[in-house]
């Protein structure tokens, strides 16, 4: 399959880490105490987050990855009626306690990089003068950054992908730079370029952007072309928002997503 010729891509992910806890249960009525719906759990799910779903979804597009991470356990706890598909509650841990700081010159030990991937959460582990620092010493290769930040100047000549939200909390841009935005079920944006969203019956947002960030590394690695990484990465994350929490594409999906593609 096509992915066969990307699996000789390495790229070093960068950036906040967690643990996403899906607690499944039905529910069947609603607490005597107050008025909040009692969860009968029935099994639980514990899948990457953050910058791992990324490099989870980049594995799985046959890209070998470099990990760097914090060190705190970081866990974010869903609580789902499993019957209607229903988010009713999220319980966040961790991110208080403290992770190491990110030491660049670390950077130095992976070697033939095709691209540097910082997936910025914005949680404290990257910092503004640690995407400077990566920016300035890797600018010979691709930068892909996805960052929370609102403040973007220190992301010089990188490839940066955004949410419409988080665009319009941006301070500052960097004299150089690409940015693609997602909007959600309108798609996707790229200079004067607009990316109707794929149609989809939609059960969770959770995770499709980092499905889309990868998606995009993958195809722009092989091609270097914006208008057909964002068309393949539409495709991918319009897949993701089909299953409850965060998930990686298997290849019979890819597959079927470039057959799409072609024809």
């Amino acid at each position: 399959m096509d992915t066969q010729q990307q699996k000789s891509y390495k790229v070093l992910v960068v950036g906040d880490s967690c643990e996403d806890v899906y607690h499944f249960g039905t529910c069947q009525r609603i607490s005597p105490e107050a008025p909040v719906p009692i969860l009968k759990k029935t099994h639980e799910e514990i899948r990457p987050g953050m910058s791992a779903n990324v490099v989870a979804n980049l594995e799985s597009l046959g890209i070998t990855c470099f990990h760097i991470r914090n060190t705190n356990l970081i866990r974010k706890h869903r609580f789902i009626d499993d019957t209607f598909k229903q988010h009713l509650l999220r319980l966040d841990e961790g991110e208080d306690a403290e992770s190491y700081k990110l030491d660049v010159s670390v950077f130095k030990k992976y070697k033939d990089l095709d691209a540097i991937v910082i997936s910025d959460y914005n949680k404290g582990f990257v910092t503004y003068d640690d995407c400077k620092e990566i920016c300035e010493t890797y600018k010979d290769i691709p930068i892909f950054v996805d960052t929370k930040k609102d403040d973007l100047s220190c992301f010089e000549e990188a490839i940066i992908k955004i949410n419409n939200k988080e665009e319009d909390r941006i301070s500052k841009y960097p004299a150089k730079y690409e940015l693609v935005t997602t909007l959600g079920d309108q798609g996707a944006r790229w200079k004067e370029f607009h990316f109707p969203a794929v149609p989809t019956e939609v059960f969770d947002v959770c995770g499709a952007g980092d499905t889309f960030f990868a998606a995009f590394i993958c195809e722009y690695l092989k091609t270097k072309d914006f208008l057909a990484s964002i068309i393949f990465a539409n495709k991918c994350a319009a897949l993701t928002v089909k299953r409850i929490g965060t998930y990686s594409l298997n290849e019979e999906e890819i597959q079927s997503i470039r057959d799409d593609i072609r024809s």
